[in-house]
């Protein structure tokens, strides 16, 4: 069986490859669902939050203010992700902590595009996240350069996953495939993904899902990847002023067209040296803020202060 490795499970793998182990193991962090493990007697109980305020089972526990205080600290993983919790759920701001996702070292694009070379693009998220929005766009498409491959599949999250959700992104998928400029390639791992992102051009992204981080777009962005996205969820904080945003709707016509205009705009000026400034710029930030090293030193810290309090309670 295939094990889950989403964004949540790369980011604790992240986390146990790049902080002490001597650390971890005097602390607990539950990832998202609070109470999933039970609270850990002597140790300080840290919920690390991914999962947006209205996911799974979780806003029943958080609506009841008895439960904010089993908790000794509570990380989340975007100041959006911060505010939504706090302002709907009424969260304590004392033990509070925004650290944010990270990625490991990507390897980075040459920049050389050539005006007339073919532009590939990708999509590498899941199919739930807008898929279907860019499927429409790429029908619109008339610039014969440009391609898309899309590494979309529910196995992501695991074979148990793969098997519940089986048959129910089948048409979408279908489509990939009889696209002339779509190719369909399904799942692959994300050491496979890292690795090839900076053959890439375009990351195009018109997400209707709310998320609170969105690493499949650092990861693009590092590696040097034009990102079109909408301005939905923490994506606007996540990816900063680099993006072509698309202002999210629910017109999905409307969203079809603008990621079709948006994807041929930029399509057009990857050539242009300011483009290619741009990117190199993008990449750097996204790299100097969003690596792992720098995250480890920010989890360090806070849990080697967090095991300090506990002791000096006793």
């Amino acid at each position: 069986m295939r094990l889950p490795k989403g964004g949540t499970e790369l980011q604790v793998e992240f986390l146990h490859k790049n902080v002490s182990k001597e650390i971890l193991e005097q602390v607990q962090i539950v990832c998202s669902i609070p109470e999933r493990i039970p609270l850990h007697p002597t140790k300080p109980n840290i919920l690390w939050l991914h999962n947006n305020y209205d996911q799974l089972k979780t806003p029943d526990w958080f609506k009841d203010k008895n439960n904010h205080s089993k908790y000794d600290y509570y990380v989340y993983n975007s100041h959006w992700c911060y505010e939504k919790y706090r302002t709907i759920f009424d969260m304590p701001t004392h033990n509070a902590l925004i650290i944010k996702n990270g990625i490991p070292e990507i390897k980075v694009s040459d920049f050389k595009y050539n005006q007339g070379d073919p532009i590939k693009m990708i999509y590498h998220s899941t199919p739930w996240r807008g898929l279907n929005v860019l499927l429409g766009a790429m029908q619109k498409i008339k610039n014969p350069l440009i391609t898309l491959d899309v590494y979309s599949s529910t196995a992501i999250y695991g074979s148990q996953f793969e098997d519940q959700m089986k048959g129910t992104y089948d048409d979408l998928f279908e489509q990939a495939r009889q696209l002339p400029n779509v190719n369909y390639i399904g799942y692959k791992p994300n050491e496979y993904l890292t690795e090839n992102m900076r053959t890439y051009h375009i990351f195009p992204y018109p997400s209707i899902w709310e998320e609170t981080f969105c690493i499949s777009a650092v990861e693009a962005m590092a590696a040097g990847l034009y990102c079109i996205t909408t301005n939905y969820g923490a994506l606007y904080e996540t990816c900063a002023e680099f993006p072509v945003y698309i202002p999210i709707t629910n017109d999905a016509h409307s969203l079809i067209e603008r990621f079709a205009f948006a994807i041929e705009a930029v399509a057009g000026r990857l050539h242009e040296e300011k483009t290619k400034q741009h990117l190199k710029f993008q990449s750097e930030y996204m790299y100097n803020y969003y690596n792992w090293t720098k995250q480890a030193h920010a989890w360090s810290n806070f849990l080697q202060g967090a095991i300090n309090v506990k002791r000096g309670s006793k």
